[in-house]
C-alpha cells in the first residue's frame, strides 16, 4: 500500500510539473504575442507621428508631390502618374499582407519543428509569372496611349514659339509675331504665353544637346543640334513658372534658367509690342551663341 501511495504521489507530481511547464510555455507564447503586437503598434504610431509632424500632405505621401498641372495636356500626365502609384500601392499592400500572414501563420511553434519541405507549387508559380506580366503590359499600354496623345501635333495652334537653347542661355522667337526675347548672363530669359491658347513649340540648338523643361507643365523635351523637335501645349492657368535645362550641357549648365509667364491676351499683345519697341523685332540670330567651355571634339558648329 505504501508503494502504491508513493507511486500515486509521484504521478500526481509529474502531472503537476507537466501542467506547470505547459503553463509557462503558454505564458511565454502569450507574452511574445503581446510583445509583437506592442512592437507593431509602436511602429505604426511612430510612422503616423513622423508623417504628421513632418507636415506632409496626402499628395506628398501617396504620390511624391507631383505639381498640379498648369496645361490642359498636363492632366493626362498627372492621371498616368497617380494611376501608376495607385497600382504600385495596391501591389505593395497585398505583398506586405501576404508576407506578414505567412510569417505569423507558418512560424515555427516549437524549437524542434521542421517546416514541410516542397519542391515546387505550380499554381503559385503560374500566379507569380502571369500577374506581373499583366501589370507590365497594362502600364505599357497606358503609357504608350498617353504618350501618343501628348506628342500628337495637330497644327491648329494659336501661336508658334521657336525655343533656341544655346550655351549658356535661352532665346524665344515668336514666329507669328516677328519678335524675340533672349536671356543674359545676369538675367534669365522670359517666355510669355497667352492663357487658354494652344502653343506650338519648336526646339532647336546651335551647339549641344539641351533639354527644355517647365516643371509645372509636367513635360520636357530635348533640344538637339540639327533636329527640330516639336510639341504642342495649352497653358490654362495664369501665373509665373520656373523653367530650366534638364540636360547636363557643360560648364554653365546651372545658369540655363528661364521663367514662363502665362498672361491674358491683352497683356501678351502689349509684351510683343514692347519687344519690338526695344529693338527685338525679327528673329534671334543663333550665331550669337559660342562654344566657350567646350572641348574641341565636342564642337558641332
Amino acid at each position: 500500500m505504501r508503494q502504491s501511495s508513493h507511486a500515486g504521489s509521484v504521478g500526481v507530481a509529474t502531472d503537476q510539473q507537466a501542467r506547470a511547464q505547459q503553463g509557462r510555455t503558454k505564458g511565454r507564447a502569450q507574452g511574445q504575442a503581446r510583445g509583437r503586437r506592442r512592437a507593431i503598434a509602436v511602429g505604426v504610431g511612430v510612422l503616423a507621428a513622423s508623417l504628421t509632424l513632418s507636415g506632409c500632405t496626402t499628395n506628398e505621401i501617396v504620390f511624391l508631390d507631383l505639381p498640379s498641372p498648369v496645361t490642359k495636356e498636363g492632366v493626362i500626365i498627372q492621371n498616368l502618374w497617380q494611376g501608376s502609384w495607385i497600382a504600385a500601392w495596391v501591389v505593395g499592400i497585398i505583398t506586405w499582407a501576404l508576407m506578414l500572414w505567412a510569417a505569423f501563420a507558418y512560424r515555427r511553434r516549437h524549437k524542434d519543428d521542421t517546416p514541410e519541405q516542397t519542391q515546387y507549387n505550380i499554381p503559385i508559380e503560374i500566379l507569380y509569372t502571369v500577374l506581373p506580366l499583366i501589370m507590365i503590359l497594362g502600364l505599357f499600354f497606358f503609357t504608350a496611349r498617353d504618350q501618343s496623345e501628348i506628342l500628337a501635333v495637330s497644327n491648329d495652334q494659336d501661336e508658334t514659339v521657336e525655343v533656341v537653347g544655346f550655351r549658356w542661355n535661352w532665346a524665344f522667337n515668336y514666329l507669328d509675331q516677328d519678335a524675340y526675347a533672349i536671356g543674359t548672363p545676369n538675367l534669365p530669359a522670359e517666355l510669355v504665353l497667352p492663357v487658354g491658347e494652344k502653343i506650338r513649340f519648336e526646339l532647336v540648338s546651335p551647339d549641344v544637346i539641351h533639354s527644355f523643361w517647365v516643371v509645372d507643365f509636367l513635360f520636357k523635351m530635348d533640344v538637339i543640334p540639327g533636329k527640330r523637335n516639336v510639341f504642342e501645349l495649352t497653358p490654362d492657368k495664369v501665373g509665373t513658372y520656373a523653367g530650366k535645362c534638364a540636360e547636363l550641357c557643360g560648364v554653365d549648365h546651372a545658369r540655363m534658367l528661364f521663367t514662363v509667364r502665362v498672361v491674358e491676351r491683352a497683356e501678351y499683345d502689349q509684351y510683343i509690342a514692347d519687344l519690338k519697341e526695344n529693338g527685338q523685332g525679327g528673329l534671334f540670330d543663333t550665331g550669337l551663341s559660342n562654344d566657350d567651355g567646350q572641348m574641341p571634339d565636342e564642337r558641332t558648329i
